[in-house]
């Protein structure tokens, strides 16, 4: 097992040099001139070549790329043209609040998951009913679920804020994070509403990777549930709940991580999309303001740092399968 662990994470070091190389390549073959960005159309030649020297892309690429490293290391990605502040300062601004929603949705996706590969495996007309429903959110593009669901749960009924990520009445926490702040601290009114703030984008991005979450824990489960044990365990007098939890979901893990695992992508990709829909303060906003204005460091900022939780959160998962069915060990 010590074997398995050191291989997967020299191999996520692997990928996240892979990563590195990738965006380091586009941001020197994009046309756009990042210097010229940075001071504007009225530079003169002099000013523009004294900053491209100062930065370093005179430099063969070799040399660009190891100081890029070099910089990386030491957590430097330069300066927003934007906001003319380091991007490292800008992301830790705006992480946590990506953070928390997507740790919110993932939380939705597993337990919507859950309860949908649990549904699947019951006999009924109900059962058609909610997969085909499961399978229409599913399908629908982001941003259409999610101006619908403030057309119908802000505007026809006002249960739930349009967006932000907090009411006006209560201020931010200095290290931003609101939810987990505010439940340190008791805080009963503000995790309340957080809570509401987060509760629709979190389920509008959590809707996708549920139902793929669902559908494989749905199939494990049949598979497993016809298997010889299982019916011996009946046969022994096991109630089906006992048979579920022991034999069934245990068995069902495995492949169900898995599925998770390439989940976060497709929730990675959608928290922009939800952000930009729900006025949410992260990174997916930060980006989509960096895109309108040519800020190729912190466009480069936010596709390192979204890029990087991808890799490190799949080796855990990885590592997850690993530990929660031993056959796997085996095979590796």
């Amino acid at each position: 097992m010590r074997r398995i662990v050191i291989t997967r994470i020299l191999s996520m070091f692997g990928v996240l040099m892979l990563l590195t190389l990738a965006i380091f390549l586009i941001q020197n073959v994009l046309p756009a001139d990042p210097v010229r960005a940075y001071f504007g159309r009225n530079a003169t030649p002099e000013q523009l070549e004294a900053k491209r020297q100062e930065l370093g892309y005179d430099k063969p690429l070799p040399v660009q790329y190891v100081d890029f490293l070099g910089r990386l290391a030491q957590l430097d990605l330069g300066t927003s043209l934007r906001t003319r502040r380091p991007v490292t300062t800008d992301l830790g601004d705006f992480t946590p609040a990506t953070f928390e929603l997507a740790f919110a949705s993932v939380v939705i996706a597993g337990v919507l998951g859950v309860m949908l590969g649990l549904l699947g495996t019951r006999r009924g007309a109900g059962t058609g009913a909610v997969r085909l429903v499961s399978v229409m959110w599913s399908s629908a593009p982001t941003f259409f679920v999610g101006l619908l669901g403030i057309l119908l749960l802000y505007r026809r009924l006002g249960w739930l804020p349009p967006g932000g990520r907090t009411s006006n009445t209560l201020e931010a926490t200095s290290t931003g994070f609101l939810f987990f702040g505010r439940l340190m601290r008791f805080e009963l009114a503000g995790v309340w509403d957080a809570v509401r703030h987060l509760l629709m984008p979190a389920t509008v991005l959590a809707l996708g990777p549920s139902v793929a979450i669902g559908r494989t824990l749905r199939g494990s489960l049949r598979d497993i549930l016809r298997d010889d044990q299982v019916r011996t365990a009946r046969v022994k007098g096991l109630t089906e709940r006992a048979v579920l939890v022991r034999h069934g979901l245990r068995n069902a893990l495995g492949p169900t991580l898995s599925m998770a695992g390439l989940q976060i992508g497709l929730l990675l990709a959608g928290v922009i999309v939800v952000e930009v829909v729900f006025s949410w303060p992260g990174l997916g906003q930060y980006l989509d303001q960096s895109i309108d204005r040519a800020d190729f460091p912190a466009i480069l900022g936010v596709v390192m740092v979204l890029g990087a939780s991808y890799v490190v959160i799949n080796t855990i998962v990885d590592l997850l399968q690993l530990a929660a069915d031993p056959r796997l060990r085996s095979q590796r």
